[in-house]
C-alpha cells in the first residue's frame, strides 16, 4: 500500500538539501518503501525580486558580519561533509526568487519527474552556483529530467500556472506550515526539519509492519 509523503521545500534552503539527502539515503536502503513523494511549493524568500539578490549582500543582511556568516554556514557544511555532499558556496552568486523554479516543479509533477527536477535544482544551485531563476537554466534542468526544454521555455515566458503555484503555497501557509523542510506522511503525521536517515528508515519499517498486520490472512 502506497503512502503519500508530501514535501514542502525550497531548493535554495540548505537544510532542505540536507533533509533530502538524508531521505534519499533512507529510500536507497529501503528500495521497497511505500512512499509516493509529492513536492510542494514553499518559498524561503517570497519577497525577493524576480531575478533575486546578490548572495553576499543577502548573507550579510541575514547574519551580520563575516563571523556570523561563518557560524551560520558551519553546521550546514559539516552535515554536507558527513553525507558526502559537495556544497560550493563560492560559486553561488545570487539568491534567486524561486517562483519559476516551482512552476517547473509543478509541470514536472504532471510528467512524473518531480524528484529528478528537485535534485537538478538543488545541484544547479548548491554545486554549480547557477541562477535557478534563469529560464535557460530551468529548461536545462527540465531537459535533464526528461522534459521538453522548448515547452518549458514557452511556458515560462507566459504566466502559465503562476497563480496555481502561488495558491498552493498560500494553502500550505494556511495549514500552518511555517518552515522548510516540512514532511507530511499520509496526510496525517507532520515531520519538520532535516531528519536523519535512521528516522526515515524507522518510519518505513513501521509502515511496512502495519501494512503486514492489516493484510488478509
Amino acid at each position: 500500500m502506497m503512502t503519500t509523503l508530501d514535501i514542502f521545500a525550497d531548493p535554495t534552503c540548505p537544510w532542505c538539501l540536507i533533509g533530502k539527502a538524508e531521505l534519499d539515503h533512507a529510500l536507497e536502503t529501503r528500495p521497497d518503501h511505500p512512499f509516493q513523494l509529492n513536492w510542494h511549493p514553499f518559498r524561503l524568500n517570497p519577497n525577493l525580486p524576480p531575478m533575486g539578490v546578490d548572495h553576499v549582500d543577502y548573507m550579510k543582511a541575514k547574519f551580520g558580519d563575516e563571523a556570523g556568516i561563518i557560524a551560520a554556514n558551519k553546521p550546514v557544511l559539516e552535515a554536507a561533509e558527513r553525507l558526502g555532499l559537495w556544497i560550493n558556496m563560492a560559486a553561488i552568486d545570487r539568491v534567486p526568487q524561486t517562483l519559476d523554479a516551482f512552476r517547473l516543479l509543478h509541470w514536472a509533477g504532471i510528467e512524473g519527474a518531480q524528484t529528478r527536477v528537485m535534485s537538478g535544482l538543488m545541484r544547479a544551485y548548491w554545486r554549480e552556483g547557477k541562477n535557478i531563476a534563469d529560464h535557460q537554466v530551468l529548461a536545462q534542468i527540465g531537459q535533464a529530467a526528461g522534459m521538453d526544454p522548448d515547452m518549458i521555455l514557452r511556458l515560462l515566458a507566459s504566466d502559465a500556472d503562476r497563480d496555481e503555484v502561488l495558491a498552493r503555497e498560500a494553502h500550505a501557509r494556511e495549514r500552518g506550515i511555517r518552515s522548510v523542510p516540512t514532511f507530511i506522511i499520509g496526510d496525517t503525521h507532520v515531520v519538520t526539519g532535516a531528519q536523519p536517515a535512521a528516522l526515515w528508515q524507522q518510519i518505513i519499517d513501521e509502515l511496512d509492519a502495519a501494512a503486514a498486520d492489516e493484510a488478509p490472512v
